[in-house]
């Protein structure tokens, strides 16, 4: 089942308190309960191994030159806040393990990912306040083209490198553009969810799409038929500048607590895509004729 839906709709209480969120029931689905296999590896660590966490976490952050800098500093301090917030210390500690696995890495291009964070222990206050301030002292920057497809291609190898193994492994990926650099998205991501990792979406459209910049109308769509998958996956979409950090923290809460947030629309991966998977290849081909 995939999910989208907005971030006024989300109440952090919910996720906290473990039930669904704010009146909402979570709905059913054809496919079922999550059924992501464990591997021996992650068997041992439920068991009691030390190196056991609820979750490996890939956070895979947009820095295309579609993105301003005011949103370049945004999206980092969100991400900072939000492993420092009390509501992420909270759901951490509601796990069983009561720590997570993280590394975040910048993308563009099919051949340009930049590991700021590389495999990171959270597991309390300690530990949340290096990452953030790790995530801060990184000069921010900016690259040319934007390949999801790329993105999920080098994330995908770094669970191989994770000394920690989690029950669950995301790829959280954000993003204010489609793919128009790479091989296809659906492609990489029909790879990741053969492997059994889940991956979310923040799609962000706080501006009016561009040509100029090769944005596109419903870029959440795009996210939730072309992007995103695996058992209870969900796009966060951000359409106001304001509520950036609190998407960015809502997200990460839910990726920790392994909830699904509220419904607003339920994709039938039977049918065609509302938006073409391959919109931001013909942009782009229309746009420089190649």
């Amino acid at each position: 089942m995939r999910l989208l839906f907005s971030i006024g709709a989300v109440l952090v209480a919910g996720v906290l308190a473990g039930g669904d969120v704010a009146g909402f029931a979570a709905p059913s689905s054809k496919f079922g309960p999550p059924k992501f296999e464990p591997t021996r590896q992650q068997r041992q660590a439920a068991d009691g191994d030390a190196q056991s966490v609820d979750v490996e976490l890939i956070l895979a952050v947009d820095v295309s030159y579609s993105m301003d800098m005011d949103e370049l500093a945004i999206q980092r301090e969100g991400y900072a806040q939000a492993i420092q917030s009390k509501e992420f210390l909270q759901a951490l500690k509601a796990g069983p393990n009561g720590r997570i696995a993280v590394t975040y890495f910048e993308w563009a291009a099919s051949s340009d990912q930049k590991i700021i964070i590389p495999w990171r222990l959270i597991d309390g206050p300690e530990t949340a306040d290096a990452v953030a301030a790790e995530i801060l002292k990184t000069p921010i920057r900016r690259a040319s083209r934007t390949s999801i497809s790329g993105a999920i291609g080098f994330a995908m190898p770094l669970f191989d490198e994770d000394p920690y193994h989690g029950l669950r492994r995301v790829i959280d990926i954000s993003g204010d553009g489609p793919n128009n650099n790479g091989g296809p998205v659906t492609v990489a991501r029909d790879l990741a969810l053969e492997k059994g990792i889940i991956i979310n979406g923040l799609p962000i459209m706080v501006k009016e799409p561009s040509y100029s910049t090769m944005d596109i109308d419903n870029l959440d769509y795009y996210y939730e038929d072309c992007v995103i998958g695996g058992p209870g996956s969900f796009v966060i979409a951000i359409k106001d500048r304001e509520k950036f950090k609190e998407a960015i923290r809502t997200k990460l809460l839910m990726e920790v607590a392994g909830r699904t947030p509220t419904v607003m629309h339920v994709a039938d991966k039977d049918k065609e895509p509302r938006v073409s998977c391959l919109i931001g290849e013909k942009i782009w081909s229309d746009r420089w004729g190649r």
